[in-house]
């Protein structure tokens, strides 16, 4: 109730503000940057996408039309409902006023939402010329989605290529144990479709090797014994794979499908190939 207080109170000290001056260009660029950010950031406890939370980003953006933050937030709402043609106008003005920050920022949400690869890894690769340091977008370099993005084109030497770049700068900074897992499980199924059992196995036992349960590293492994006649090892990774998916232990999205996302079937499918 307190945070709401405040909140009304500053919104209609920026209403009052703002009415006492029919001529808003009065205003610096600062001041109305100052307002905007206020207006902002006293609704942020709202529910994302609801009604009060959208007049309140829209009140920050009729003050201050450059505010990439409350543009990018205005954006979100529309995307998660699936409404494309909402979504990226908005998203684009905030790439606009500030690429820096969101231009790799949209390439994520080209890659997982839209799955249009290519305009990802081209957000990607711009970020390397706005900024003199690797991007991180939702917690990974650009390099770690760049490598996604080409597997998903099917071009796996160049997918290989980043992952290869990625985990080598995650160790040295922070040690091998640090890398994110699934780097290390794409980079496996990279190596697998480009036809390199041995590599991709290194790969998939890395990932077991750091999280014993994990439904897709054995998967992928399964499959590769089962291709090599090794019938026994194969289906032994294809029940303990059930097992972990059943239990949680899968590569897995919000709001969207992961690459190569595994489903029951998957292992009923493998499984009974295995057997014949």
């Amino acid at each position: 109730m307190e945070r709401l207080l405040r909140y009304c109170l500053s919104y209609l000290c920026v209403a009052t503000l703002f009415s006492c001056n029919e001529n808003s260009s009065d205003f610096s660029s600062e001041e109305r940057r100052a307002l905007a950010e206020q207006v902002f950031s006293e609704g942020s406890h709202l529910p994302q996408g609801s009604s009060k939370s959208m007049t309140r980003i829209a009140r920050a953006i009729e003050i201050d039309s450059t505010y990439a933050e409350a543009l990018r937030e205005h954006s979100v709402a529309y995307l998660k409902r699936g409404m494309p043609h909402k979504w990226k106008p908005w998203f684009n003005r905030a790439v606009y006023h500030d690429p820096q920050t969101w231009q790799p920022w949209r390439g994520y949400l080209y890659l997982w939402f839209y799955r249009d690869y290519e305009k990802a890894i081209a957000d990607f690769n711009a970020s390397d010329t706005l900024t003199p340091y690797i991007d991180y977008p939702q917690g990974h370099s650009v390099d770690y989605w760049r490598g996604i993005a080409y597997l998903g084109l099917k071009d796996y030497q160049n997918s290989i290529a980043f992952f290869d770049k990625h985990i080598l700068k995650e160790t040295e900074d922070s040690g091998e144990d640090w890398v994110e897992i699934n780097a290390f499980l794409y980079r496996g199924i990279a190596y697998m479709k480009a036809k390199d059992s041995i590599k991709a196995l290194e790969n998939f036992d890395k990932v077991i090797h750091y999280f014993e349960k994990s439904a897709d590293a054995k998967y992928w492994k399964a499959r590769i014994m089962n291709h090599a006649g090794e019938k026994e090892k194969a289906l032994a990774l294809a029940n303990q794979a059930e097992q972990d998916f059943n239990e949680g232990y899968f590569n897995n999205r919000p709001y969207v499908e992961t690459l190569f996302q595994l489903y029951p079937e998957d292992f009923e499918v493998l499984i009974q190939s295995i057997q014949e």
